[in-house]
């Protein structure tokens, strides 16, 4: 493991209104080290993106803190907040939305670059034709056209340029693959391994899409409501998940290959309310092997091999 670039610890984001209060993150805590990537991976409403978002303070944390390097971001005032921002960028899930309709692409990708007053006019247009380049649309027939021009695959190709035309450290990632078709998430996928490996950026790689993540991670984290029930590298996670959440979810996720056989895990009742969730573990209402204990104590996570760890009272094979 190399040294964390990020280091998120005891994180809570709550959302209020009227009387009610959504957890949408309660107590998360993980790192990312320099040019690695991780997944963060969970059904939808579990709070992953919330989680990427309060990263980059898009959503104010309100509890935990944040560290970049050895800058601690939650103690940033708004003018220091802004200058990490060039070093810390995010990718959304909807390539087209995320795009001034009324812009061409070639300013929106220089937008950052004129905002930080980076480089002459000429310097400029020049690094931003070269990232472009770099990311697969040609700068001479396309730079001048507007995103509703494009497809979906092409203006996530687009919204990768503007991230990376800072030269960023690292890159959230938020369901980026999740609105395109599986071919077109291949090449994504691929040109973010190349322009990784390029200029070497550390991923945090949100999706739902176990098969995704599990190609281009390092390490996965699995998030239940608002928490985190297991982390560990993505080859161990994929070959024996320790926790039961992390198994009914590989039970469901779609093999390419026709010959593979997987027996579903199907879940009892109902995903509980995040405004009012169970007590102790929040997955005992749908886990086969809950106890008492499990409505009394919150699991928290903990080493069970070297770099896996599982927030479980009762993990699969400690029978």
């Amino acid at each position: 493991m190399t040294d964390p670039l990020l280091k998120v610890d005891d994180l809570h984001v709550s959302f209020t209104k009227g009387h009610a209060t959504v957890q949408a993150v309660a107590g998360v805590s993980f790192t990312v080290g320099e040019g690695e990537t991780l997944g963060l991976v969970g059904e939808s409403g579990c709070g992953k993106s919330t989680t990427g978002r309060a990263i980059i303070h898009v959503e104010k944390p309100t509890s935990g803190s944040i560290f970049f390097g050895d800058t601690e971001v939650t103690a940033l005032n708004r003018s220091d907040l802004r200058t990490l921002r060039t070093q810390v960028q995010m990718i959304f899930q909807d390539p087209i939305s995320s795009l001034n309709p009324r812009r061409r692409v070639r300013d929106i990708v220089a937008e950052p670059l004129d905002i930080w007053k980076i480089g002459t006019k000429e310097e400029r247009r020049a690094t931003v034709d070269a990232m472009l380049n770099s990311v697969g649309i040609d700068p001479t027939t396309s730079g001048g056209r507007r995103p509703r021009e494009f497809s979906g695959g092409q203006c996530q190709r687009i919204s990768i340029a503007r991230a990376l035309v800072l030269h960023p450290r690292l890159l959230v990632c938020d369901e980026i693959v999740s609105a395109l078709d599986v071919s077109v998430q291949a090449q994504i996928l691929n040109l973010l391994e190349d322009l990784k490996a390029a200029h070497n950026l550390s991923l945090l790689f949100i999706a739902h899409d176990l098969a995704v993540v599990k190609n281009v991670s390092d390490r996965v984290a699995v998030m239940y409501l608002g928490r985190l029930c297991e982390l560990a590298p993505s080859d161990v996670v994929y070959r024996s998940p320790a926790h039961h959440y992390t198994a009914a979810l590989l039970s469901s996720a779609v093999d390419p290959d026709p010959e593979v056989r997987r027996t579903p895990v199907i879940l009892a009742g109902e995903p509980p309310s995040p405004i009012k969730p169970p007590s102790g573990c929040r997955f005992r209402t749908r886990c086969p092997r809950a106890e008492t204990r499990c409505a009394e104590e919150v699991p928290e996570m903990r080493e069970i091999a070297p770099g896996h760890q599982v927030a479980c009272h009762f993990p699969i094979g400690s029978e």
